[in-house]
This record gives C-alpha cells, structure tokens and sequence, in this order.
C-alpha cells in the first residue's frame, strides 16, 4: 500500500506518518508539503524508517506535481491548509486560494486516477458558533474565512464519494503533544505559557466552551479508516472527545502547575462558543485507553525540555 499525506510536516501530519509506519502494510509514505509553517521536525524525528519515506515539497496549486505524485497511490490523507487560530479572519484570499482552491486542484487530479481511498480533514469551525449542542445533523454556518473556506473544499470532496471511500471528518481543536506542536491553539497555549512564564492569558470571561480531540486519537482514527479493524462509509464525521470551557481547562492546568497566575484580556466580553456532540459512529475508531485530560497534560508537561523557576511547585 502507497499513502500519500498533504501537509504531512505538520502537527498531525507529523504523528500519521509515524502512526502509519508501524504498518507493516505500507510500503511507501509521500509526504506533501510546502513548509509554509517553518516546520522542519519531520526530518530530525529519529522514530522514522527512511526507506519507507519520500518528501516532495510542493504547492496544492501546482496541478501538474500533484498529478504526477498521485501515481500509484492508494491511499491520500488531505491534511494541508492555511491554519491560523485565533486568527482565523485576517488573509481571506489565502484562506480561499489553498484551503478552498487548493483542495479543488487536489479534487481534479483524484478524479482522474486510481486512488482508492480519500480522507479530507476538515474542522469544526465549519458549524461556526450556538449555544446549542452540535452534531453530524446540524447545518454548517461557519462564521470565519478558515471555516468557510475549509466547507468549501469539502463540497469538491464531495464529488468523489462515488468513485471511491472519501471521509471528511471535522475535527475540533486538537490538543496535546508531538515534536510539531502548534502553540496557537487554546490548550497547547497554556501549556507554554505557564511552563515557561507561570500565567496564562485568558480573552473574555473565559466560560466560552469549545469541543476538543487529542492529537493522538486524531491519528488513531485516521490509521483506523484504512480498515483492517473496523469498517466505516464513506461520509462526514465529527472527530471530537470533549467539550470545556476555557475556565475549566485553565483549571486543570492550574492543578498541575499550582503557582499558575490567570490574566483576563476584556473579561466583559462574552465570546462566542461550539459544543459539539461526539459522533457515535466513529468513536469506535478511538481505540485507545481513556486517560483524563490532567494526564494527557502531565504527559505533555513531561516533554518540555526545561520548565521554568517555579518547576518544583508543579504536580508529577
């Protein structure tokens, strides 16, 4: 089996391609990416097997490398996309131009070849925000250019559920540790911030909810669709574990770091919030052990090379 992985240098891409050569199915991974991020731990992550490994950096725009590099490809993971949480407003043409058209050129070129399996990650942003629980049902509404953006790549992907397995699976925040974390999202964030500088930095009052996944149950699920252990149709999914508010993580966090200081940023604000329904159908696919979040985030504490003056004072 040949995978090919767009976006394969970043946070999730890193731990899939890691996750996918344990399988002794696979015998070639491409990873496809542009490192717009900077992100260069792919190459230095000694977990690899570099002859099962191949890098092509390219753009989703240029369609003639991607046609060429989905030759003799079964399997393609479309992970690449303009991602800039909290961000998410600013730069509405480069929003559209690769997670909308980019996605379209990718389209195209599998329409034409004999990929056999398709899987679109795509996010929760594309429901924009209620106050009501969401789930697999609900309409989207998305209310910034990277949600927008990222729907309309999956109504190309659409087009290809009758000429082989596709999957779109939103995703919720995703959190936790790998040698490509981002810190820009909310948990990861405090994290950082209170190992290295003992507070973090909350916007609004902080009761907002938001619907969260760890990165390791993202790449589980996503080995998972390739369906040796269990079956799923082809369809849009909700990848999401559970749903905290900024208050409550900051919470957890503050039980293992207990000198950790909280710093409202305009705490009259009431921000907008998501709370997504975990989605029955693919939970399965989380076959991993349940831990709590405050392990999760023990784990990751764990990682940091150093911590900062008050390390004494945290919980292990």
């Amino acid at each position: 089996m040949k995978v090919l992985i767009t976006g394969g240098a970043g946070y999730i891409g890193n731990e899939l391609v890691f996750e996918l050569l344990k399988d002794p199915r696979i015998e070639k991974i491409i990873v496809y990416d542009n490192l717009s991020r900077k992100n260069y731990n792919l190459f230095l992550d000694t977990r690899y097997e570099p002859h099962k490994m191949q890098f092509i950096n390219g753009e989703l725009l240029d369609s003639r490398k991607i046609r060429k590099q989905l030759e003799g490809i079964d399997v393609v993971y479309h992970l690449a996309a303009i991602v800039s949480t909290p961000y998410a407003t600013e730069n509405s043409h480069l929003f559209e131009q690769v997670n909308h058209w980019g996605t379209a050129e990718l389209v195209y070129a599998l329409e034409e070849s004999d990929v056999k399996k398709f899987v679109y990650v795509s996010t929760t942003s594309v429901y924009g925000a209620s106050d009501q629980m969401i789930d697999a049902d609900t309409l989207p509404e998305p209310r910034t250019f990277y949600g927008s953006s990222k729907l309309r790549g999956e109504k190309h992907v659409e087009r290809l559920k009758d000429k082989m397995d596709t999957y779109i699976i939103r995703c919720g925040n995703v959190y936790g540790y790998s040698p490509s974390v981002r810190f820009d999202a909310v948990i990861n964030r405090f994290m950082f911030e209170v190992n290295f500088m003992g507070r973090v930095q909350i916007n609004g009052n902080g009761k907002q909810t938001r619907a969260f996944i760890h990165v390791d149950k993202v790449v589980r699920v996503l080995r998972n669709l390739l369906g040796d252990k269990f079956y799923l149709e082809s369809g849009t999914y909700n990848l999401v574990d559970k749903n905290l508010s900024v208050n409550e993580i900051a919470g957890i966090v503050k039980e293992i770091y207990p000198f950790m200081e909280m710093l409202f940023i305009d705490q009259h604000l009431v921000m907008r919030e998501i709370k997504i329904m975990p989605d029955p159908r693919i939970q399965p696919l989380i076959d991993l052990e349940a831990i709590s979040v405050k392990e999760e985030l023990i784990n990751f504490k764990n990682k940091f090379s150093f911590s900062s003056k008050f390390a004494k004072e945290t919980v292990q």
